[in-house]
């Protein structure tokens, strides 16, 4: 039987989190620089800029900056104030997970074609999602000489809440789309079909994977085993979150039919 809480099994977990989160920095700076060229695009003002973008860009970044912060807390060799440094990172990272998923409502709502209750609905959503997220930076770390930033305390109470909202939030919006969108595919051909169809499959790719990626934390939370193995797939969970829901993103922007405008 493991003791999750004693000193070893704590080292061993904090030398796993460690290697982890920098093979996840590395997949997703990687995904970062191949997607590039779309920022690009939107700022030379080569492709239209729409004011959904603006979540777009947030999700983006707001991950970037969580996981360059994770970084610095693992390899900096300078006293830091690790207490700040894990609210930000903590803070930011719990934020790309709700603006995933407001990336996927927006398209919702735009399926629904800006129908008002179903909008009142959404925007009832996210906010009760981000007054769990705003509240959400409950990880306290202290800095350990020789080591770098070590967490300490994680209250999981809020962070299990939010990641299990983000759940039944995304199962709630693909649901939403899956009602409008399979009769709206029957009777049509060309490039309604398709786009119709590729909406359909990404959202059900994104649920998917958003869904696994956010159990995984919350269920991690929820046991308890110790400080680290809490809070060791919420950098998975928003990574995941936010790959995919940039994609979908770039994939509406980027389909050329001369069917509606639903972005």
């Amino acid at each position: 039987m493991v003791d999750w809480k004693s000193q070893e099994e704590l080292a061993k977990d904090a030398i796993v989190f460690v290697k982890l989160n920098h093979t996840l920095f590395g997949l997703y700076i990687w995904e970062f620089v191949i997607s590039l060229d779309f920022d690009w695009a939107v700022l030379t003002r080569k492709k239209k800029f729409r004011w959904p973008l603006i979540f777009y860009f947030a999700n983006r970044y707001f991950l970037l900056f969580s996981m360059i912060g994770t970084s610095i807390a693992y390899d900096s060799t300078s006293k830091l104030d690790c207490r700040a440094l894990y609210t930000f990172d903590e803070l930011s990272g719990v934020a790309a997970v709700g603006l995933a998923s407001i990336n996927l409502s927006l398209r919702t709502v735009a399926i629904w074609s800006h129908n008002k209750w179903i909008i009142m609905l959404l925007v009832a959503i996210v906010i009760g999602h981000w007054s769990l997220i705003l509240r959400g930076a409950l990880v306290v770390g202290v800095w350990v000489p020789g080591v770098g930033c070590q967490i300490t305390h994680s209250n999981t109470t809020i962070l299990s809440a939010t990641f299990i909202y983000s759940m039944c939030f995304d199962f709630i919006v693909m649901c939403l789309s899956a009602y409008k969108l399979a009769p709206m595919r029957r009777g049509m051909q060309g490039a309604h079909s398709q786009l119709i169809g590729m909406l359909f499959t990404d959202g059900l790719i994104y649920f998917i994977t958003a869904f696994v990626a956010n159990l995984l934390a919350a269920t991690f939370m929820l046991l308890e085993l110790n400080t680290i193995m809490s809070v060791i797939f919420n950098v998975p969970a928003a990574t995941a979150s936010t790959i995919v829901a940039c994609r979908v993103v770039r994939r509406l922007a980027d389909f050329q039919p001369s069917g509606p405008e639903l972005l």
